[in-house]
């Protein structure tokens, strides 16, 4: 990405920038795909850029160099988001994925904890023609040089050329699974122009036929029609706990002889545990953790639940307990308005939300105040919560947790060993440390202001914390020293599930698998709530522990699922998917299968057709 080239090629500007988008392309493609750049790489991506030259080629009779420039400078920013977001996310993300950009702001300390040196090698062609621009006699001979017309008849041709390659890359891939699979396939450009301008949505079901029969079918459950522990905690306040980005590995985990979560390990010592639990999010991450577990629906295709299914009217655990007599509330420290959360807490129909305004910024950890104010100022709310007539149901979202884990030092609950300080890992364990900390002190206070006994408690984890795509080699070799063996997307997705009540529980391991759309029914079942008349993709833990289905999407491609004994990633297809053993030992036979894989695509399909089809929400004025 040079200036430094031969005299001839520098007068032909459709070539010279060609080959600077050639250079990118390679650059970009060592970044998002585990093979690197190929022999075909050029074929893939060079077509779509030769489409733009040649309409700038045709159309631009004054500042042509400019306008390549503009181009070029575009599509360099392009390829700069896609790998900062993969190296983040692990996704290619596309025009809507980019289009939360507003989102950034809020969370830059976490973008910018991903961003390399060697990104930047992307702007050097940039940054080098600008130096030059600003030496005017070789600015203007350059220009004036690299501005010559084209032969018109050679630019229709190398158009009509290009589009048949486009065409080529794009149309035979058109129904591969994976979306990354995909980008490969078709070529990045190509990729993101087809994701933009294609209809890729899904004929949707007819309501009458998405009844709970047919997703039970589906899901190969049959009905329990006389349930264990219905009732067990009926009457009892509810008090669900969101822990961000809180994997299960920490449960129990010791390094050196510490206890990284010792507040946890005893909870989940004296409850029923979930240890074979998994993340369901999509692009909403933290907020698509509060859609799923307060509606029992998947996430939406594209785009974050709280703006896609938002102006829903949605069926949901606050509605259901609402008619139980309950007091609804959410408590999240940051500002409501942050993935347009107010808009998704209306849809849910919770009566009050406590944000920013409430917890205040005196003691802040990255996006809100810290997770002892959070507790602090949540059970002194719970407590008078208490003393009403009626029981409460109350969602709690911790957030001193998140990426990228680099919380203050006043917050250090806990000293690293040395070889832990300064990577990713030891910033994680640290985090969740001092997460378990304040935690501890919220469970202590619940106990001590009479809460504890009168609630049923529910915990679990929001999503993955460590994405194996942007770990270090050191990390890398710390993940397998605390796990025994190589962190994989089994260990990447599995989060723990935590639930307490005084007298209901007890100490117990639950090995059945679960995921987190299968909260509302396992506690509307504590509950006393009957599900008959609401439609819900999860399953009710206590009552179906023989077999589960967990269909995936976004962060894993589409058509991955969990089933009891293995975690199934698709590829293009079923067949060249690839499958992790749920126990990590690289030993058991695997058992996922290509009906399984159908069935997943069919639950997702009939989530996305009901609520697509919920009426809309009336907003008051």
């Amino acid at each position: 990405m040079s200036l430094a080239v031969p005299r001839t090629l520098s007068k032909r500007s459709l070539l010279f920038f060609s080959l600077i988008m050639l250079a990118k392309s390679y650059f970009v493609w060592y970044f998002l795909f585990e093979d690197g750049p190929t022999w075909t790489t050029w074929i893939k991506e060079i077509p779509f850029v030769l489409l733009v030259f040649c309409l700038i080629e045709w159309f631009a009779t004054k500042r042509k160099i400019a306008i390549y420039l503009c181009v070029n400078l575009l599509i360099t920013i392009l390829f700069f988001s896609l790998i900062v977001y993969h190296n983040h996310f692990g996704i290619i993300a596309t025009s809507q994925v980019l289009g939360q950009v507003k989102q950034v702001g809020a969370v830059k300390k976490s973008i910018f904890s991903v961003l390399h040196p060697q990104y930047m090698l992307i702007f050097l062609d940039i940054i080098i023609i600008t130096l030059v621009m600003f030496r005017r006699k070789k600015a203007l001979d350059w220009k004036r040089s690299m501005s010559r017309r084209s032969n018109r008849k050679v630019v229709a041709s190398l158009f009509c050329i290009s589009i048949v390659i486009c065409s080529l890359n794009i149309f035979p891939n058109r129904a591969s699974m994976n979306e990354t699979v995909k980008a490969e396939q078709m070529g990045i450009l190509n990729y993101e122009a087809y994701a933009l301008l294609a209809n890729q949505e899904e004929e949707p079901l007819e309501v009458s036929e998405i009844t709970q029969t047919a997703i039970d079918e589906t899901k190969g459950i049959q009905p329990s029609f006389n349930p264990d522990l219905f009732g067990a905690a009926k009457g009892k306040n509810l008090i669900i706990i969101q822990m961000e980005s809180f994997q299960n590995f920490l449960i129990n985990l010791s390094i050196d002889g510490q206890e990284i979560t010792p507040n946890m390990n005893q909870f989940a010592g004296s409850s029923f545990y979930f240890p074979r639990f998994y993340q369901q999010v999509g692009q909403g991450n933290t907020s698509d953790a509060e859609f799923i577990v307060n509606t029992s629906f998947y996430v939406p295709p594209d785009g974050p639940a709280t703006q896609m299914y938002a102006p829903k009217e949605l069926p949901s655990l606050p509605k259901l307990l609402q008619e139980q007599g309950y007091d609804t509330a959410t408590f999240h420290t940051n500002e409501v308005d942050f993935w347009n959360r107010g808009e998704l807490y209306s849809a849910l129909g919770f009566d009050r939300f406590y944000d920013k305004n409430y917890f205040g910024e005196d003691d802040t950890v990255f996006y809100g105040a810290s997770d002892e104010v959070l507790y602090e100022k949540t059970a002194a709310e719970l407590a008078r919560m208490d003393q009403q007539d009626q029981p409460f149901y109350s969602h709690v979202i911790s957030m001193s947790a998140h990426n990228p884990f680099s919380i203050p030092e006043n917050k250090y609950k806990m000293t690293l060993p040395e070889r832990f300080e300064g990577t990713l890992v030891g910033d994680y364990i640290r985090a969740q440390n001092y997460a378990d900390y304040a935690l501890g002190l919220f469970i202590d206070e619940l106990k001590q202001n009479g809460v504890w006994d009168n609630s049923l408690i529910v915990l679990y984890g929001d999503h993955r914390g460590l994405p194996i795509f942007s770990l270090e080699e050191d990390d890398q070799v710390l993940l397998e020293e605390i796990l025994g063996h190589e962190y994989t997307e089994s260990e990447l997705i599995n989060i723990p599930l935590i639930i307490s009540s005084t007298g209901v529980t007890n100490s117990s391991v639950k090995e059945q698998l679960g995921g987190q759309i299968d909260i509302l029914p396992t506690v509307s079942n504590l509950l006393g709530v009957s599900l008959e008349d609401h439609i819900h993709f999860g399953q009710d833990l206590l009552n179906h522990a023989t077999y589960n289905l967990l269909p995936q999407r976004y962060y894993l491609p589409t058509g991955s699922f969990v089933n009891n004994e293995e975690l199934f990633l698709s590829g293009s297809g079923f067949e060249d998917g690839q499958h992790y053993t749920l126990t990590g030992d690289g030993v058991t036979p695997l058992t996922a299968t290509e009906d399984e894989f159908e069935r997943a695509l069919e639950l997702l399909h009939m989530s996305d057709s009901y609520v697509t089809q919920l009426p809309d929400r009336v907003v008051e004025d």
